[in-house]
């Protein structure tokens, strides 16, 4: 079982001059689903090395047991600091791709064209495909192999217009997942602000914030165990 895992590289929050990146948590709790399923990881970004920690994620009223774990892992710390670059990852040797959120996703992974083509390249091959947060801002110009949008017609989730506006980035962001996602004709649901919730459609499983995360990576392992039965 190889999972990609693949993070953002875009640091700053729009014109604010503050900091964004990955959310850690979104990261942390994957990460040792995967790894306590006996799944291989490889992590890669649009620049490969260490990318950004969104500084707010590492504050201690958004920690965790995984994010502590994560922090006092060497061997976690020392992937996390050498991620491939995307554009030498190959779709072909992997099962499934995990995208964590945070901020920054909505700047760069959403428009490369690097990313564009994983993601479609993961879909067309029938694979799994998770995504949670803000990292659903990811397939905001991907396309099914009909033309359409990917997520046309698919149930998917992801950070809600009223999360963002309790941040009050709403004006900073470059687009709102909620809005991006119904946009591009997705079949948008939600659950209550802050609390867990993904989606499943398909070999396509979002999570609508931060508390979904260890979730929408169960939900992953799960499909990639029912192939192997």
């Amino acid at each position: 079982m190889n999972i990609l895992i693949v993070l953002t590289s875009h640091d700053a929050l729009g014109d604010t001059g503050k900091k964004t990146g990955f959310w850690l948590e979104e990261l942390a709790a994957p990460y040792y689903v995967f790894k306590d399923a006996g799944a291989q990881m490889v992590l890669a970004s649009p620049r490969g090395g260490q990318p950004p920690l969104d500084p707010k994620s590492d504050l201690p009223e958004f920690q965790t047991d995984m994010t502590r774990r994560f922090q006092a892992d060497a061997e976690a710390l020392k992937a996390l600091a050498q991620t491939a670059a995307l554009e030498t990852v190959d779709p072909a040797d992997f099962d499934a791709v995990f995208y964590p959120g945070g901020h920054g996703p909505l700047w760069d992974l959403a428009e490369s064209p690097v990313s564009i083509g994983l993601i479609e390249a993961f879909d067309r091959a029938g694979k799994p495909l998770g995504l949670v947060c803000h990292a659903p801002g990811a397939l905001r110009h991907t396309k099914a192999a009909s033309g359409l949008p990917l997520v046309s017609g698919r149930k998917v989730t992801g950070f809600t217009n009223g999360e963002e506006e309790a941040v009050e980035l709403t004006d900073i962001v470059p687009f709102l997942v909620e809005d991006m996602l119904q946009a591009n004709g997705g079949l948008y649901e939600k659950g209550p602000d802050w609390a867990p919730y993904i989606v499943e459609d398909g070999d396509l499983v979002t999570g609508q914030n931060p508390a979904s995360s260890e979730a929408v990576a169960h939900a992953l392992v799960k499909r990639l165990a029912t192939r192997k039965a």
